[in-house]
């Protein structure tokens, strides 16, 4: 497995890779996006799901709630102290048969206690991501919408694997917003 570099990136991004990409790193005045030297830093959009213990319900997999959560949609969210949240990623993404991509916290915010769930982006997933960010913190956290969230790192396959995502019919292809767990 190898590192993807920017030129390959924004090759794939005129193919549709990412959509809508940024073809530079935006930072002035925000929390950096766009094309960096081996990923893309993937922005937030303004759509949230806050849990909350309004309900006193318990969070399960196998039964997911809505009552766990409640939805938020605005330009800056704030995620309650030692609480969780659920967005989506502003980009839609179509990875290739031959690329597994990580996704990593952006260290602004981990710096501020934020943790955003490292996780897969498999080969021939497809859909918009879905984002967990955990404030560790005692006190509120604001989190800007349209703005950096997380670094996708893209590795390069050395053979084409057997069975890609789209393939097994993973259950959370194409996704459109924000989506609850499944099984």
């Amino acid at each position: 497995m190898g590192v993807k570099p920017d030129r390959w990136i924004r090759e794939q991004c005129k193919n549709g890779m990412i959509e809508p990409y940024e073809k530079s790193q935006i930072s002035k005045g925000v929390i950096s996006y766009g094309i960096s030297s081996y990923g893309y830093d993937m922005r937030v959009a303004d759509e949230f799901k806050i849990f909350t213990n309004i309900s006193s319900t318990i969070v399960d997999p196998k039964n997911f709630s809505k009552n766990s959560f409640v939805d938020f949609k605005g330009k800056e969210c704030i995620i309650p102290p030692n609480s969780f949240a659920l967005a989506k990623s502003l980009e839609y993404f179509r990875i290739p048969r031959d690329i597994l991509c990580i996704v990593l916290g952006k260290s602004t915010y981990a710096r501020m206690g934020i943790i955003v769930n490292v996780t897969p982006l498999e080969p021939m997933w497809e859909g918009y991501v879905t984002i967990e960010i955990s404030n560790t913190t005692p006190l509120p956290v604001k989190i800007y919408a349209n703005e950096g969230i997380a670094q996708v790192l893209f590795l390069s396959a050395d053979e084409i694997c057997e069975v890609s995502y789209q393939d097994k019919k993973g259950k959370y292809q194409k996704q459109t917003g924000i989506w609850l767990p499944k099984i």
